[in-house]
């Protein structure tokens, strides 16, 4: 049932607050965010509450955290349901967004085999879904599609250059596995789908243990750790600030039926590995040195997207720059390892 439809009473229909609430209300949408309490997933759910949609977070918290959503309680028209996307699921529902994934790669590596499961028959289960609810779905897919990119930048044409059986493949061959089951469902059933590729993403709410270059490099400058670079720091990737990628999420969700995607969200400004880590220990004070490691198998030595079909068809561009986005993230870092020292500090 949904909630908003039923819940109008009383003498105040003849008012003209009335009939603002009356249109405020009949906007308003039930929506489905998998991956809810995961580091995109909590903010994208902050802002649909914030604008006054009922919000339900699905999410089996292998690596969503109930802390990234434990402020959002306060608002009535939020609800949690821990639920795996592999097993299906029914509910009324007008939108889905789909962000049930582990995105980092020692998350999506421990456990290959799910990773692929997930991808691939969470998004299935999802698209019955929405089939069946007439809902319109959304797909956070990812710039890991491009694999080690031959085309630079990468633009949603270019298909990609991925290793099929290769450490990453089963997030990368799982998301282009999923993007196709999508375009398959829009053609044979009609659903309203819309497809993003994201492309390296920081901010808040990422995991300490994220084992992405950004926490990684802001944890370590922190504890006055030494900085890991694997490589000799100059494969480059483009960094885009978590608020920047909300908007143009809901910005591609309401766009027309046409506008399906696949379109690229990410900060076309591109920065070598290294540069980022002298960024982080200038804006951190810290003493680290940096130290490099091997190179990972499969790791992209370049990563920007071409953004211009965002911007023709959403207006959409992002605004944060990375010392803006890194100062806040930093800040939220400190914070987080400062209670987690007090609480132990307290136990012993």
């Amino acid at each position: 049932m949904n909630y908003f439809r039923n819940d109008f009473r009383g003498t105040l229909f003849g008012t003209n607050e009335a009939t603002d609430s009356l249109r405020r209300r009949s906007l308003q949408k039930r929506i489905l965010v998998t991956g809810g309490a995961g580091f995109l997933g909590s903010h994208l759910c902050e802002l649909l509450l914030g604008a006054g949609h009922e919000v339900i977070c699905l999410d089996n918290f292998s690596t969503g955290l109930r802390r990234n959503i434990a402020p959002l309680k306060r608002f009535d028209t939020f609800r949690v349901i821990a639920h795996d996307v592999v097993e299906p699921i029914d509910l009324e529902v007008d939108e889905i967004y789909n962000l049930a994934c582990p995105a980092s790669p020692p998350h999506y590596q421990a456990d290959p085999i799910q990773t692929t499961k997930t991808c691939v028959i969470g998004s299935l289960n999802l698209l019955d879904l929405a089939a069946r609810r007439g809902a319109r779905i959304f797909q956070a897919s990812t710039s890991e599609i491009y694999g080690d990119p031959h085309v630079h930048p990468q633009v949603e044409s270019y298909w990609g250059n991925v290793n099929p059986f290769g450490p990453r493949s089963c997030y990368d061959e799982g998301k282009r596995c999923a993007e196709t089951l999508f375009f398959d469902f829009h053609k044979s059933h009609g659903v309203e789908i819309k497809i993003v590729r994201i492309f390296n993403t920081y901010g808040p709410r990422m995991r300490p243990d994220d084992g992405r270059v950004v926490s990684n490099f802001i944890v370590q400058a922190l504890k006055g750790e030494d900085i890991t670079i694997y490589g000799d720091g100059s494969q480059t990737r483009s960094f885009c600030f978590v608020e920047d990628l909300i908007d143009g999420f809901v910005r591609l969700m309401a766009s027309p039926p046409s506008l399906t995607g696949p379109v690229n969200l990410g900060n076309p400004a591109e920065f070598t590995i290294g540069e980022l880590a002298e960024e982080v220990i200038r804006l951190t004070g810290s003493r680290s040195k940096i130290v490099r490691r091997p190179l990972p198998v499969d790791d992209p030595r370049q990563r920007r997207p071409d953004i211009s079909l965002a911007t023709e068809e959403l207006g959409w561009r992002p605004k944060v720059n990375l010392a803006e986005g890194l100062a806040h993230t930093i800040r939220y870092f400190d914070d987080l390892l400062s209670r987690s020292m007090r609480e132990s500090a307290e136990l012993v």
